[in-house]
């Protein structure tokens, strides 16, 4: 058996991700963790379970001369704790919603990529190994080493440490720690290796019409006298979202939002979306401060006006 436990990928979170002086896990990053799951648990509850991807990492190359020239993107499977991975086991086969969402990717000039772990030796994180195999191409493809397999980035000249906070993440519930250990661990593994510029996938949701990547997030409307109610996107994420849109195909994005009461509470008040489409046509021209972003510094954001969005429901769902 090769497995790992739940605390020992609570340790490496608390390595991996960045925090304040305090040692404090940045709010935000919290919540955006926590606003993830709930909206899996809620396609699930409406019986589209099989319409939404993990999620992963899209990256790009950067150098002068090759800055996003190369662009992939990278779905994991979900390390469980408990469970075996040993170097020896038999490759899981690829969902085949997950082979429909990377063939959209394809068509674009996107690779996609699905990500497999091998533990080496139990509860030691070091010694996790990644396989993958290219997803999206009309013919089986094999695994092969990963991150050794991808083309067109830079190799990182010199070795960086990005195991090296020391960050409090116990207010990371248990059910959350998996699939955010498993992302980080990615990322790290393809850090160490390249240069590169990369951001995180909330998930890709499947719809009986376009392919979306979603960006999710867990907001309270305020309020702009020229707007009325509003949601924020910081600016990070809606250069992302005009990115796909800049590829498009059959390739869309959705930002969703879900609305609390209050932000010590977190009670559901609803989940909201707007198409990039309709938040390009109405988001705020001049950006403005918004509170802390993940990474604990000051965010800059776009406003949308809250009743440019509809609400996220089977039937919304089902016209997508």
């Amino acid at each position: 058996m090769a497995t790992l436990s739940l605390d020992v990928m609570r340790n490496y979170l608390s390595r991996s991700i960045s925090s304040n002086n305090t040692r404090q896990l940045n709010r935000n990053k919290l919540n955006g963790l926590l606003a993830e799951v709930d909206f899996r648990n809620y396609l699930n509850s409406l019986g589209f379970a099989d319409r939404i991807s993990v999620g992963g990492w899209i990256a790009r190359s950067v150098g002068r001369g090759n800055f996003g020239e190369h662009t992939v993107v990278m779905f994991p499977e979900t390390i469980q704790p408990g469970q075996d991975y040993s170097p020896n086991r038999e490759l899981p086969n690829p969902t085949h919603g997950l082979h429909t969402i990377c063939a959209t990717f394809h068509q674009i000039g996107i690779k996609s990529y699905f990500c497999v772990p091998s533990i080496h030796d139990n509860n030691n994180t070091e010694t996790i190994s990644w396989k993958a195999v290219q997803l999206g191409l009309p013919s089986q493809q094999n695994y092969n080493d990963f991150p050794s397999n991808i083309v067109g980035f830079t190799e990182r000249p010199r070795r960086y440490n990005f195991l090296k906070y020391n960050t409090d993440v116990s207010q990371i519930p248990s059910y959350a720690v998996p699939e955010e250990f498993t992302k980080e661990h990615l990322r790290v593994t393809f850090q160490n290796s390249y240069m590169q510029e990369m951001s995180d996938i909330d998930g890709i949701l499947w719809g009986n019409q376009y392919t979306y990547p979603i960006e999710i997030k867990e907001k309270t409307p305020a309020v702009d006298p020229k707007l009325g109610e509003y949601f924020g996107l910081d600016l990070g994420p809606f250069v992302k979202l005009a990115y796909y849109a800049s590829k498009r195909g059959n390739l869309h994005s959705l930002f969703i939002v879900r609305e609390i009461d209050n932000t010590e509470d977190r009670n559901l008040v609803n989940w909201w979306y707007i198409t990039f489409e309709k938040l390009a046509k109405y988001a705020s021209w001049v950006p403005s401060g918004g509170g802390t972003n993940m990474t604990g510094g000051s965010s800059t954001v776009v406003k949308i006006p809250k009743n440019q969005f509809e609400v996220l429901n089977y039937d919304t769902i089902t016209q997508l």
